[in-house]
């Protein structure tokens, strides 16, 4: 089955701070974004390539590809106002059916078991995600500033790539954008499938912050 993956990179670093969009930072040597997008490349080659940026940052993007003589074959896509409208900008430029995953661009570490076994579980059942249990306690929170202790092992951290059958996964983007939607897996939820869960693995953490950054150079040196 045909395989694609959308990178969507639309955030401009404002939890991160400074001038330097966190998809561009250097994580040992190289960008973040560009990391993310060669963990795809060494699963499989002959995956397409679908990168969602702001437009204003097309031409930044260009110069990485010239400067690291980047040979991985990708569409660059107008990235949205949302996450929401990024993608569905991205599902737009992908024709035929298979099998599609999404990723974030600052998530640069995510394992190929991973990434292997979002793909297989979605071949199978139509939806997939990648998740790993808490380590810490956690509590709801509740109106006037109350708030009540619940069990950990009812809930997980959910990471990407998610994956899908395209066909899920354009019917689900057919909806109108809602902001309850917090990934693709939540906006797949709305439109009546169901998501099976995978495990991830603990590396592939979210850059947001500089400590995010800090923790991802000292497990790439290791």
């Amino acid at each position: 089955m045909k395989k694609y993956v959308i990178v969507v990179a639309g955030g401009r670093g404002v939890r991160f701070g400074g001038a330097e969009p966190k998809q561009f930072l250097q994580l040992n040597g190289k960008p973040v974004l560009l990391r993310a997008i060669e963990r795809f490349f060494a699963y499989d080659s002959t995956l397409n390539v679908a990168l969602a940026l702001p437009e204003e940052l097309m031409e930044r993007w260009r110069a990485i590809v010239q400067r690291y003589a980047v040979a991985i074959p990708h569409a660059l896509v107008a990235g949205g106002a949302t996450r929401f409208h990024s993608v569905q900008n991205a599902l737009k430029t992908i024709a035929g059916e298979g099998l599609v995953a999404v990723h974030d661009g600052v998530r640069p570490l995510v394992s190929r078991a991973t990434i292997a076994a979002c793909f297989e579980a979605a071949e199978r059942t139509g939806a997939a995600i990648p998740v790993t249990p808490l380590a810490d306690s956690i509590r709801q929170l509740k109106p006037e500033g109350a708030s009540v202790a619940v069990s950990r092992d009812d809930f997980c951290a959910v990471q990407t790539p998610q994956v899908f059958r395209l066909n899920v996964l354009r019917k689900a983007y057919e909806q109108d954008f809602c902001g309850d939607f917090t990934d693709d897996a939540s906006v797949v939820e709305r439109a009546g499938y169901k998501v099976a869960l995978v495990a991830g693995n603990p590396e592939n953490i979210k850059i947001t912050k500089p400590m995010d950054l800090a923790l991802a150079e000292a497990m790439i040196s290791d």
